[in-house]
């Protein structure tokens, strides 16, 4: 009786140790994220302007890529003219910061709702020309956005571009800072803008992009200022008679997404995403920059007034709006405004 019930516990001991080891390789496997099966994602990406945008043929260029090298594991749907948050990029940025939204292409002009130091990489005549940009947003301005981004929860993908912001409208070909006075021009609803055309002399006013046709169509607005790209895919030319090409504001895009979903992924999702994402901005500049000429040309073709001032003339400009530094400077930090400065 007493070898039966020691062979008992030997057993029970036994069963127990093992339950205790097969436990412990489960905790260890949970700790490292790893189920021996990939997880799966199908998630949502929102874009500010239409289909026929850079912006958008480049964020189908992610999901597409991801797909295709995921075989189908990881999804992403995009949505064009702002879907996912009623056609409010303001709400778009917030949602992806909150994690309400996964993915989005926006510009850093809308994100300084969540503060006002991304205004920086858009300040008046920042920028001379795209090698400046280039070299700034691949340097140390790039990493200073990218690091302030991620205090908001947005982890950058990559860098894309709206490219340098023109002005159009439907009274005037300006040429110099006096033909601005007066003309209610709609703009990107963050204080800077607001400061810096009422220095320009117009009546500024902010509304939603997805507002812009249909209020330069009535005339509740004179015009509105954004690079070609967005000027071009809006048809904004059957509604506007004149474009002035000033280069007065450099418009970054950001292919940004939730940084709590970034560091949810597996070491390989995450280089997986951050080398797509950089492939696919990369893809939007680039086909940004080649079809800029053309739809210039094609713009004055259907009819718009195209204009380029002189130095002399952008010279006027910088000189008028002057006043935005000496304001923002403090805003923004000087150690920022430097990065971007550096050339």
């Amino acid at each position: 009786m007493k070898t039966f019930k020691k062979g008992k516990f030997l057993l029970i001991s036994l069963l127990a140790l093992l339950t205790l080891v097969l436990a412990a390789c489960g905790g260890s496997s949970s700790s490292n994220g790893s189920t021996g099966e990939a997880k799966s994602y199908n998630l949502k990406m929102s874009v500010t302007v239409g289909e026929a945008s850079t912006w958008y043929e480049a964020a189908k260029k992610l999901a597409t890529d991801l797909e295709k090298e995921t075989d189908g594991r990881i999804k992403i749907e995009v949505f064009s003219n702002e879907q996912l948050s009623g056609g409010d990029s303001g709400k778009a940025v917030e949602g992806l910061a909150k994690g309400s939204i996964d993915l989005t292409f926006n510009s850093t002009i809308i994100y300084s709702i969540l503060d006002p130091k991304f205004g920086v990489a858009s300040a008046p005549f920042l920028f001379d020309n795209l090698d400046q940009v280039d070299k700034v947003f691949a340097g140390k301005g790039g990493e200073m956005i990218k690091e302030l981004l991620a205090e908001k929860g947005v982890h950058v993908l990559g860098y894309g571009e709206n490219g340098f912001r023109q002005l159009t409208n439907s009274k005037v070909n300006v040429k110099t800072p006096s033909d601005l006075d007066g003309l209610k021009i709609r703009i990107p609803g963050i204080t800077m803008y607001t400061d810096l055309f009422r220095e320009l002399g117009t009546d500024p006013a902010t509304m939603t992009f997805s507002e812009v046709f249909t209020a330069l169509q009535q005339g509740t607005i004179d015009g509105q200022e954004n690079p070609i790209d967005v000027i071009y895919s809006a048809k904004l030319n059957e509604v506007q008679n004149y474009l002035t090409l000033w280069n007065y504001s450099y418009d970054p895009l950001v292919l940004g997404i939730n940084k709590e979903l970034y560091d949810s992924l597996s070491d390989e999702d995450k280089a997986l995403f951050d080398r797509l994402g950089k492939e696919a901005a990369a893809y939007q500049v680039k086909i940004t920059r080649e079809r800029e000429a053309e739809q210039i040309k094609e713009l004055e073709e259907k009819g718009m007034t195209v204009y380029t001032p002189s130095a002399d003339e952008i010279k006027a400009f910088k000189d008028t709006v002057q006043p935005i530094y000496d304001k923002y400077e403090s805003i923004w930090g000087a150690d920022l405004l430097q990065a971007f400065q550096e050339r």
